[in-house]
């Protein structure tokens, strides 16, 4: 009994019997009567052999599962189209799982959500066209914490965030129980792997285990399709750079050998104009340098008369044959250019770095600590290349050295001219000034006036155009404080500083105001003048008259007051002293308002709306000005000393 009950089993399990099948051997055993030994005998032998039969399916399955990662892997070693070889893997996942469906979603770096990628036994396409947003349903929660997710009943499980768009597109495919794996590039989750199943059906171990098997080599077959592309990419870089370099080849050895050239020029000790010539030369057309503040250097703009020498292939010529060139010789110049067109290209070259095109034009501009150096304008009858543009940028560069050596030496001289001049303002007494004076040319002997300059902004240009034009004119300046000062040869004050303020507010491109005192006579003077010079500027700043310049003489009654000597405080004090002191202590504005009400004719409402305030408010205040000030404070005589008195208190108060 014991051997014809183990054939059996045996036979059972060579034909890959069901299950159920094994249960015939001891159902006929006990119809046949067998005693308790026996039957007890078969049933031992039915479990070993339901065990050695789950065993050969397990390796069966094992074998099967081996085979499709062995399988995925000869597809990732001949990988031609990444597409191919993911639906492989996906509908290798669902056959091996057993499952309804199966697809995979990868992250969207653009959108920061995951999209589905490839899908195999879906049905509907508004399930194929899904996107999750991280952490939102089953798929996002994995995506989210790179850990396997799976679920008997989808619908009924709360242990992930529920989206209605999301659960519409389930509903609609009909899927019920879902496993989702993780596709990982080292630490980071680059998209989901899901088998699915359309009735309730939990997921063992070993299924999660194959289906991240088959993830893993969907990961490896990703990573490799962008390394591939990658690397086709670099190739393809590598070689359009190689025609490139082999292309420009000619043009970067001529524009080594216009570097080479212009570099000589400067340590021969060569000019502005020299470098123009070279580059001329080089690039043909011809070339006008403009200065800082886009006046010509060199070359010819065309501005309405105003003309200067013009660099053509090394040749210069003076500002009157340019005038007398004909219209065809003109026309290869660089024109009559718009000024704002040509200041707008010299910023955005600044701005950019490099040189930069307006029509037929190539402009090429350099800064110094943010201040505009030389401008550098190109007018070309040819295609430019980038190379042509290069060469432009590097003749800017060498102008701008040329420049820039030139201040170095002007600021020095000046920096000698304007220690002087400080010394005869704050040390007249120290000996050998006039000595000092005499190396530098300027005889203190002789009438000169004395300039004080105010302005906002632009100190260092201001500073240097003062003392370029000490220089050109044998007289000194100084930069003190915020103010820049000048010793000039001269006796009409007015006259000179009207001059200083017009040509510096144009240099500095915003009003400096200048007030002037003089004539003055050796070292003794100076310092006085220098007072009454500052007292003149501060009076035209507070008369509303910033950009101008005037003397003590063109000030009118202002200019008696503000002269040396003249004592206005106990005027001040006398006329509105209380009123001072009143806003003083209390911290009020009574002196702004009875500016206001004087300014606006003594009219109540256009004083409240000066001020911003209620007209009942300018009532009150004015009453208080009355209180202070005794009754008849409207009258005319007084009303006019008044205003007077505001007036010097403005220009004795700039900021109040």
């Amino acid at each position: 009994m014991n051997g014809m009950s183990t054939r059996v089993f045996l036979e059972l399990l060579a034909r890959e019997a069901s299950a159920v099948e094994f249960e015939g051997p001891v159902l006929a055993a006990r119809t046949a009567g067998a005693d308790a030994a026996t039957l007890a005998e078969l049933e031992e032998a039915k479990l070993a052999a339901l065990k050695v039969r789950a065993l050969l399916r397990r390796r069966a399955r094992r074998e099967a599962e081996l085979s499709a990662l062995f399988d995925t892997a000869g597809d990732l070693a001949a990988l031609r189209d990444l597409d191919a070889v993911l639906e492989a893997i996906v509908h290798r996942a669902r056959q091996l799982l057993g499952t309804d469906a199966a697809y995979m979603t990868l992250h969207d770096p653009d959108r920061g959500d995951t999209r589905m990628r490839v899908t195999d036994g879906s049905v509907s396409a508004k399930f194929r066209s899904l996107r999750l947003a991280m952490g939102a349903g089953l798929g996002g929660l994995v995506a989210q914490t790179a850990t396997p997710y799976s679920t008997a009943d989808y619908f009924a499980d709360e242990r992930f965030r529920h989206m209605h768009d999301i659960d519409d597109a389930v509903q609609e495919e009909g899927l019920v129980a879902i496993l989702g794996v993780p596709l990982k590039l080292g630490g980071r989750v680059i998209g989901v792997l899901f088998a699915a199943n359309r009735s309730v059906r939990p997921f063992t171990q070993d299924e999660v285990v194959l289906l991240g098997s088959l993830a893993a080599h969907a990961a490896v077959a990703i990573d490799n399709a962008r390394l591939l592309q990658e690397t086709r990419s670099a190739l393809e870089e590598l070689s359009e750079a190689n025609r490139r370099l082999n292309a420009h080849s000619e043009a970067v050895e001529r524009a080594a050998l216009a570097h080479d050239r212009m570099t000589g020029l400067v340590l021969r000790g060569g000019g502005v104009e020299d470098v123009a010539a070279v580059v001329t030369e080089v690039l043909g057309g011809s070339l006008a340098v403009l200065d800082d503040a886009g006046r010509p250097i060199t070359g010819d703009l065309g501005g309405p008369g105003e003309h200067a020498v013009r660099a053509r292939a090394g040749r210069t010529a003076p500002s009157g044959d340019a005038d007398r060139m004909d219209g065809a010789d003109r026309a290869d110049g660089p024109g009559r250019l718009d000024a704002a067109a040509i200041a707008e290209a010299a910023q955005s070259s600044r701005t950019l770095g490099r040189t930069v095109r307006r029509g037929d034009l190539l402009v090429a501009s350099v800064d110094v600590g943010g201040e505009p150096l030389c401008t550098l304008v190109l007018r070309t009858g040819r295609q430019v290349s980038d190379t042509d543009h290069r060469i432009l940028e590097r003749a800017a560069l060498v102008t701008a050295l040329l420049l820039l050596f030139r201040r170095t030496v002007a600021e020095a001289e000046g920096r000698v001219r304007g220690e002087l001049l400080d010394d005869l303002i704050s040390r007249p007494g120290l000996g050998g000034l006039g000595e000092r004076a005499r190396r530098v040319g300027v005889d203190l002997d002789g009438d000169h006036v004395v300039i004080v300059v105010r302005h906002d902004g632009g100190r260092e240009r201001a500073a240097f155009w003062a003392s370029s034009r000490a220089t050109l004119e044998h007289g000194l300046a100084a930069q003190r404080g915020d103010e820049v000062v000048l010793l000039l040869p001269g006796g009409d004050p007015g006259l000179l500083a009207k001059r200083v303020a017009a040509e510096l507010s144009a240099s500095l491109g915003h009003p400096a105001t200048a007030g002037a005192c003089g004539p003055v006579r050796g070292i003794a003077g100076v310092a006085a003048a220098h007072r009454e010079a500052r007292r003149c500027a501060d009076a035209l700043r507070a008369l509303g008259r910033a950009g101008e310049g005037a003397g003590a003489a063109e000030l009118g009654f202002v200019g008696l007051l503000v002269g040396e000597g003249r004592d206005i405080g106990t005027f001040l004090d006398s006329a509105l002293g209380p009123v001072i002191d009143y806003d003083a202590r209390r911290g009020t504005s009574l002196v702004g308002t009875l500016t206001a009400y004087f300014g606006t004719g003594g009219s109540l409402s256009r004083t409240a709306e000066a001020l911003h305030i209620h007209v009942n408010t300018v009532t009150q205040r004015l009453d208080r000005i009355g209180r202070l000030l005794g009754a008849g404070w409207q009258e005319p005589e007084r009303a006019l000393e008044l205003q007077l008195a505001l007036r010097l208190h403005r220009l004795s108060h700039p900021t109040a």
